[in-house]
């Protein structure tokens, strides 16, 4: 547990629940499920109410109090007390600050022990910092208390500046995650490795935080803090703040860097007539105001003047004009930008020109990733493309990308393609257009012998009915509701006080989380039925109710008896806890599932009227005869789900091994 005192910094720090669960080690429903439990738990400071912030040294001394583990680092207490420094709204503008004053730091430290100690610090520190930082295009006015900095400065000696401000970075990104379009780690390891190896500028223009330029410094210079002679990145973004924190990463690196604020389209910092080695671009998707009107006739233009709505065909082809003849573009599009109609001429003339070289859908619905290449003055195109599905291994990209290079066969899930196929009246360049099926149909045979396995076990669980005559004969008995054996004490009922799941995170197993029985698995004969654990667990709370082996619950549309212990009633659903000396659960059970089947739930509950349904009183002994007769019934029902699925399974995988040509009739 971290004891260090709280450091005076003219502002209180302050946490949402996230905060509080990376803190404290938990699930955020765990500090949900505190709120709720705890009178005592410190009230809001700050906030929404979708959103509340709470002080944080009310935090640290209630989870002391409560003995709740936890450890505030030095980094959570920079971030939080910057944090408490402005509104959402400005928060990217004080990090900028932070981050210009570590790069001031970094380039004089003993300027900086010496201004530290000065009585007119909070003076003269914005002139100083501008000075040293006149490669970073100027930011608003000074709103940082020098107090805040000077936290800031002792994490960076501890830590490195560069390590500081990164950590500030992820923060920011984390806060502000429905606002900012971050390129996924993995896909921009795999851009910069696919596009940068060789090169010694690259740019890329809309850079946003810098993910890709940083992932071309890794494959360019290597991951040492340090410039290589020659290597510059530079980049451009619409967002003056995401501009801003991408130079800084860069330069707190020591990279050579500029980093342009601006919309590359309509105001391109930077000439063609200068091109780089390599372009990287995730640029925004599906804008319609992108300059169409204002940029008819641009030089950048090579292969047709992008329609309206083919904004991503724009910026192929601002990326293309930058780059050197010979260098590669990677660019992430929309997986629509592969075929429709507005942009067949663009893709056309962009084949022909033997500029795009590959397309590889990186996940299901998108993105997908186009490589490029910019052709050499009089070089004769290629014949071919290549295309891919990465599927679940994004490293099978570069696999295909290497062999379609050395004019080898792409391993499984890629494809080369002649470009005389591709031009046609669509000129579609998707993945799946041109991919067989992506099945194993080596599983046919296996999946062949499940069908017939459970197909010949459904005889087996037939139960052995006698057919009566004369009307309903059988039933020469009394009849009771459930809630009249329910007031003789037959049958105790409970119902679920939950009227839906929470929501956040699932906690992980421990004492922050509960096993809940939905109605899903009720449904389904899954968890809690049939002895397995269910999936979904939730914040213990007082009032849920508990299932034990023996319980019948029932739903709006089923009712099962449930055999595994530990779980607590889910959403809509009720318990009906018999009494076995005098009643089966199995045959309760039975009356259960009839009157959900030809009921209605109640409006607005979801829940089915059961203390209505209407069971015959019968011997105990007769009630089992009749209970094994239900639950094998019941049985056969989940038998024919489990043959409905494997029967599908075996279509499936005979249709597309026929149509794939991995499959054929014998004889």
């Amino acid at each position: 547990m971290d004891h260090e005192a709280p450091v005076d910094a003219g502002v209180e720090a302050t946490v949402n629940a996230g905060d509080i669960a990376r803190l404290a080690d938990v699930g955020r429903a765990a500090v949900s499920n505190w709120r709720r439990r705890y009178d005592d738990f410190p009230q809001p400071v700050g906030g929404t109410a979708s959103s509340p912030l709470f002080s944080l040294p009310e935090v640290e001394a209630w989870l002391r109090r409560n003995g709740k583990s936890f450890e505030v680092s030095q980094g959570d207490r920079v971030w939080q007390r910057l944090r408490a420094a402005a509104d959402d709204l400005r928060l990217g503008e004080v990090i900028r600050e932070a981050g210009a004053f570590l790069l001031y730091v970094q380039r004089d430290p003993g300027g900086w022990k010496r201004l530290a100690r000065s009585a007119d610090l909070a003076v003269r520190l914005p002139r100083v910092v501008a000075e040293a930082t006149g490669d970073l295009f100027p930011g608003d006015a000074s709103s940082v208390e020098p107090g805040l900095l000077r936290l800031v400065a002792a994490m960076a000696e501890r830590h490195g500046a560069a390590a500081t401000f990164e950590f500030l970075c992820e923060r920011y990104a984390e806060a502000h995650s429905r606002r900012l379009a971050l390129t996924r780690p993995d896909v921009a390891a795999l851009m910069t490795r696919l596009a940068c190896a060789e090169a010694r500028t690259v740019l890329d223009p809309a850079c946003g935080m810098g993910t890709l330029l940083l992932g071309a410094a890794e494959v360019m210079t290597g991951p040492a803090d340090r410039a290589a002679d020659g290597v510059r990145f530079l980049g451009q973004d619409a967002n003056e703040t995401a501009a801003a924190l991408a130079a800084l990463r860069l330069l707190l690196r020591g990279r050579d860097a500029r980093i342009v604020p601006g919309d590359a389209l309509r105001g391109d910092a930077f000439p063609p007539e200068r091109p780089v080695d390599a372009v990287v671009c995730d640029p925004p998707f599906n804008e319609r105001a992108w300059g169409h009107e204002d940029l008819v006739g641009d030089p950048r233009w090579q292969h047709g003047m992008p329609p309206r709505g083919e904004s991503e065909l724009a910026w192929v082809q601002h990326c293309l004009a930058h780059v050197r003849p010979g260098g590669l573009v990677a660019i992430l599009m929309p997986a629509a930008a592969a075929s429709r109609r507005p942009g067949r001429r663009i893709r056309a003339n962009l084949l022909r020109a033997g500029a795009l070289r590959a397309v590889f859908t990186l996940a299901a619905g998108g993105p997908d990733l186009w490589l490029l290449r910019r052709p050499e003055p009089g070089e004769r195109g290629p014949a071919t493309i290549v295309v891919g599905d990465a599927g679940d291994d994004p490293e099978s990209v570069e696999r295909c990308w290497r062999a379609y290079l050395a004019e080898a066969e792409p391993p499984r899930g890629g494809r080369v393609v002649r470009i005389i196929d591709i031009l046609d009246d669509e000129v579609d360049v998707s993945p799946a257009r041109h991919l067989s099926p992506r099945v194993d149909t080596r599983g046919f045979p296996a999946a062949r012998e499940r069908f017939r396995e459970v197909s010949a076990a459904l005889a087996d669980g037939l139960p052995d009915l006698e057919v009566l005559t004369g009307g309903g004969a059988g039933w020469d008995v009394s009849w009771s509701t459930v809630a009249e054996m329910a007031r003789a004490g037959l049958v105790v009922i409970r119902h679920s006080p939950l009227r839906a799941l929470p929501d956040g995170d699932t906690p992980d197993d421990g004492e922050d989380g509960v096993p809940v029985l939905t109605a899903d698995d009720l449904a389904a004969g899954a968890a809690g039925t049939t002895g397995s654990a269910p999936a979904r667990r939730i914040p213990p709370a007082p009032g849920l109710v508990a299932v034990r082996p023996g319980d019948v619950v029932a739903s709006a549309v089923t009712a099962r008896v449930v055999t595994a212990d530990g779980a607590v009633l889910g959403p809509h659903l009720s318990l009906f806890r018999v009494d076995p000396g005098k009643v089966d659960p199995e045959f309760l059970a039975g009356f259960l599932r009839y009157a959900a089947g030809g009921g209605r739930p109640h409006p607005g509950s979801g829940r089915v009227e059961a203390r209505r349904a209407r069971v015959p009183q019968l011997p105990l002994t007769v009630q089992r005869a009749y209970g094994a007769a239900f639950r094998r019934l019941l049985a056969l029902e989940d038998d024919l789900r489990e043959v409905a699925a494997a029967g599908e399974a075996l279509a499936r995988l005979g249709v597309e091994g026929l149509v794939g040509g991995r499959l054929r009739p014998r004889g």
